[in-house]
């Protein structure tokens, strides 16, 4: 199965060789992906970074972003600044960014969750920062991100269920999901570098369809070359305690009871501003976990 091509369509190459893209958190997940791609595309980028690597493209540059004027040395120059890290940074990354430079942020669908949490309310807060600045640029919220590269959620689920008989989900997993193929958030991201940003804007970014967990769970177990799991409802309120003992048992992911609670609620949302501005369509969930478990689709 072939991947969606990643590019990043500049109609004025003169105007792409004078941009300098500094990515923050360039050593993450999606961090990796979005340097990759551009460096392929020919386009000028730093990568912000805490620590070295052994990568030696694109160009490292080593803040923290705790640390105002390591950061703000760091992106000196550059005429885009992302940021790939968790949006609690993003006053810090406001303040530290060349006042003309174009930003384009991630946050996360978590910042509609009705749960609070630490990550959620972090979301929010970068959030409010960015659209209360002014500055022109957008901050895309992306749902549950898969893929094959790296140990993300959707491996650990899979490692959860090659362990456990069965799967106690709450409301017997009815709630919705709809996660996003990573080089589609990849595609997003450049999408968004090229556009003409004229104000601060959000955008979810999000798989093409959602579906019930239950289901989402079974085409995990599929792609992984596992059985399909038998689901059993539980109350949310039980299985909190039976996360606790689980986290015991040997070789088995941790879940946590905020995670849990996250299970009762629907995460579906309209993806018509991703398509008709960033002209994103993502491809279907069978389609990318074949390519997060190549080995087992092709067993």
């Amino acid at each position: 199965m072939q991947r969606p091509a990643l590019s990043l369509d500049d109609p004025h190459p003169a105007r792409q060789a004078e941009t300098l893209v500094a990515v923050i958190g360039a050593s993450g997940r999606s961090g990796r992906a979005l340097c990759r791609a551009l460096v392929q595309a020919g386009q000028r980028v730093v990568a912000v970074q805490r620590r070295p690597s052994e990568a030696t493209e694109p160009a490292a540059r080593l803040a923290d972003l705790g640390d105002p004027a390591a950061l703000a040395a760091a992106l000196e120059g550059a005429t885009v600044v992302v940021n790939t890290a968790h949006a609690r940074w993003t006053s810090q990354v406001l303040a530290a960014a060349p006042r003309h430079a174009r930003l384009v942020l991630m946050g996360s669908t978590r910042r509609f969750s009705r749960w609070p949490d630490p990550h959620g309310d972090g979301v929010r807060a970068g959030e409010a920062a960015f659209l209360a600045s002014g500055r022109p640029g957008v901050m895309l919220h992306p749902t549950l991100i898969y893929g094959q590269e790296g140990e993300g959620d959707v491996q650990r689920l899979a490692r959860l269920l090659a362990r456990l008989p069965v799967a106690p989900l709450p409301g017997s997993g009815r709630a919705l999901v709809q996660p996003i193929y990573q080089d589609d958030v990849t595609r997003c991201l450049l999408a968004a570098l090229s556009r003409p940003w004229e104000r601060p804007e959000t955008l979810v970014v999000a798989g093409p369809e959602a579906i019930a967990y239950r289901d989402f769970l079974r085409m995990v177990a599929q792609a992984a070359g596992l059985r399909a799991p038998r689901v059993l409802g539980f109350p949310a309120a039980l299985l909190g305690p039976l996360a606790r003992l689980v986290a015991r048992l040997p070789g088995l992911p941790r879940v946590t009871p905020a995670q849990i609670r996250r299970l009762t609620e629907d995460k579906a949302f309209d993806i018509s501003a991703m398509r008709d501005r960033l002209g994103v369509e993502p491809i279907p969930l069978r389609d990318g976990l074949a390519l997060t478990f190549p080995r087992s689709a092709s067993a």
